[in-house]
C-alpha cells in the first residue's frame, strides 16, 4: 500500500507507538511519520506508507500550528507537565497584556534551548536517555522561526495560546522561556497540533 494517512494521535502514545501499530494493522513495514509529537501531546500526525516514505525529504521545512495551555508559577525539568518541578509554586501576578507582550518577544527568528528531555541526539544518543541517568547534557541552542505566538486568555495560572512555528521548534521551550522572561516560571500543560 502506498498512501498518506493522517492520524489524530491520542495522549499517552509516542509517535513511534503509532507507527508500530499502523505497521501491524496494515502488515506494511514501510511506515514513517512526519514530525514527532511528545507522548502527552495530541493531534495531527501524518504518516507516509509504502513507497510514499521516499517523499519524507520534501516535507522537512514545513510550518506547524499548535494550540495549548501554559501553566504559570513553576518550571519543570522537562518543560512540560510530565516533569518534576524545578522550584516551589509561586503565585502569579501578571496580566493578560503582560503575557501577550512577552510572547511577542518570542516571535520571529529566535535562538531556542531544546529541552534536555528530548530526542535531540548527543553523540548518537537521544538526550532524554542521558537525562534519565542524570548525566551532564550540553545541548546547543538552535535557530528556529516562530511565525506566531498568541496568548488568547488567562484564567488564574493557565494561559491558552496558539503557536505557528517552523519544523524543529519545541513548543515546550517556548513555554519555559515565557516563564523565565516573566520571572514566574512556566511549563507546557497541554498541547495539540492542529496543522502539520
Amino acid at each position: 500500500m502506498d498512501a498518506v494517512l493522517v492520524i489524530d494521535k491520542p495522549a499517552g502514545m509516542t509517535s513511534h507507538d503509532v507507527v508500530a501499530r499502523v505497521r501491524r494493522l496494515l502488515a506494511e513495514r514501510s511506515v514513517g511519520h512526519l514530525g514527532t509529537l511528545d507522548p502527552s501531546a495530541t493531534g495531527v500526525l501524518p504518516l507516509l506508507i509504502g513507497r510514499y516514505t521516499r517523499l519524507a525529504q520534501f516535507f522537512g521545512s514545513g510550518t506547524k500550528t499548535y494550540e495549548g495551555t501554559i501553566r504559570l508559577g513553576f518550571a519543570t525539568d522537562t518543560y512540560d507537565a510530565d516533569g518534576d518541578p524545578l522550584e516551589s509554586v509561586q503565585s502569579v501576578q501578571v496580566s493578560l497584556e503582560q503575557l501577550q507582550e512577552v510572547a511577542r518577544t518570542l516571535t520571529g527568528e529566535i535562538e531556542q534551548q531544546p529541552p534536555k528531555f528530548s530526542a535531540k541526539k548527543i553523540a548518537g544518543v537521544p538526550a532524554y536517555k542521558l537525562a534519565r541517568k542524570n548525566q551532564e547534557i550540553d545541548l546547543k541552542k538552535v535557530r528556529v522561526q516562530v511565525h506566531r505566538f498568541e496568548i488568547h486568555n488567562l484564567e488564574e495560572d493557565r494561559a491558552r495560546f496558539t503557536a505557528e512555528v517552523s519544523t524543529g521548534t519545541y513548543v515546550r521551550s517556548l513555554a519555559h522561556e515565557l516563564g523565565e522572561r516573566l520571572g514566574t516560571g512556566a511549563h507546557l500543560a497541554q498541547l495539540r497540533r492542529t496543522i502539520s
